[in-house]
């Protein structure tokens, strides 16, 4: 039972930094220092690192401007 919790986590982990690391790449960023920034912190601490980059992508982004209505 510890062997299956052991591997469910290691694989949960391994597709929660591909994730994060596929969006950084994806992501278009305010400068590109930040992209940079976001890819090494998430290499080099992978669990702690994804879960902070989620938190905080939002303020990061570029914010596309809202399309007005037709009404």
């Amino acid at each position: 039972m510890k062997t299956l919790t052991l591997i469910t986590l290691i694989v949960l982990t391994i597709i929660l930094w591909f994730k994060a690391i596929n969006d950084i790449t994806k992501t278009k960023f305010e400068n590109d220092r930040l992209n940079r920034i976001w890819f090494l912190i998430v290499f080099f601490i992978p669990i702690i690192g994804a879960i902070i980059y989620f938190q905080l992508k939002r303020k990061f982004i570029l914010k596309k401007p809202r399309k007005k209505s037709r009404f």
